[in-house]
């Protein structure tokens, strides 16, 4: 039987969350057991001389670099974007979540990392693979790239209206049925053999799993599905591990983080 690439971490009596895809950097998802643990208190987990990079999550595709944020004015505090791409060796990038997917990716070849915040708002505007696309400017190859997706909702419980499964959805089904109306074009995709969208029993709802979802759009930008893991958790069916929103309408959250590293 095949192990599981994802593995616990043994911290201070706690245990946070491991990918072997990411082995090559110092990483972390961390779970409810860590709160109210900020990135300041948890980087030195990873990495004991890593300078921290967060910001103030929005629901969009904006990426930010340590070095754009170094120039935006104290006062400022974080600058608002959810995804932060590494410039440098030894940056701790981090992101919150407590049902949306949190994302890390790291480059085999340059040492860069980067760590995302993708909900469904984020997965419809494709923010992974904007993420993505910044780094190949920067000069990553797809090939060199490894991506985790942490725990997150999974669609089987994570019921959404069919506006929002067809908003989604249309980053992942063929150009020829994006002008389908909305109930069409999900009732299409609900078909697909390992469909990221599922029925549900009621009407104008659909399941929605925003993991797969990346998944797909993932493997539709040219990294093979070996680059990729997700990890076998769900935030919204664990609660002794998880805070999850949609189970209890409370904003808490546990953080996922990533260190660069120098190039290979």
């Amino acid at each position: 039987m095949h192990s599981s690439p994802w593995q616990w971490i043994s911290q201070d009596g706690q245990a946070f969350l491991t990918c072997e895809l990411l082995n090559p950097w110092p990483h972390g998802f961390f779970t409810r057991h860590f709160w109210p643990q900020t990135p300041e208190d948890l980087t030195p987990v990873l990495h004991p001389q890593a300078a921290v990079q967060r910001v103030k999550q929005v629901h969009g595709n904006r990426v930010l670099t340590p070095t754009v944020m170094a120039q935006i004015p104290p006062e400022a505090q974080h600058h608002e974007a959810d995804a932060l791409m590494s410039d440098a060796p030894h940056q701790a990038l981090w992101v919150c979540s407590a049902d949306c997917n949190p994302v890390l990716i790291g480059d085999c070849a340059t040492g860069h990392t980067a760590a995302i915040h993708a909900g469904w708002r984020g997965t419809a505007l494709e923010i992974v693979l904007h993420t993505v696309a910044k780094m190949q400017a920067q000069g990553s190859q797809l090939k060199d790239l490894r991506v985790a997706i942490g725990p997150a909702i999974d669609g089987s419980v994570y019921q959404v209206a069919t506006t929002v499964a067809a908003e989604v959805g249309r980053t992942i089904a063929p150009e020829t049925h994006h002008t389908k109306d909305d109930t069409t074009l999900v009732d299409h995709l609900e078909t697909l053999d390992h469909s990221p969208i599922l029925p549900d029993p009621e009407p104008g709802k659909a399941r929605l799993d925003v993991r797969q979802v990346n998944v797909w759009q993932l493997m539709r930008f040219g990294l093979s599905r070996d680059q990729i893991s997700v990890a076998p958790h769900c935030t919204f069916q664990e609660p002794d591990q998880f805070f999850s929103y949609r189970r209890t309408g409370k904003k808490q959250v546990q953080w996922s983080g990533i260190v660069s590293r120098p190039a290979a």
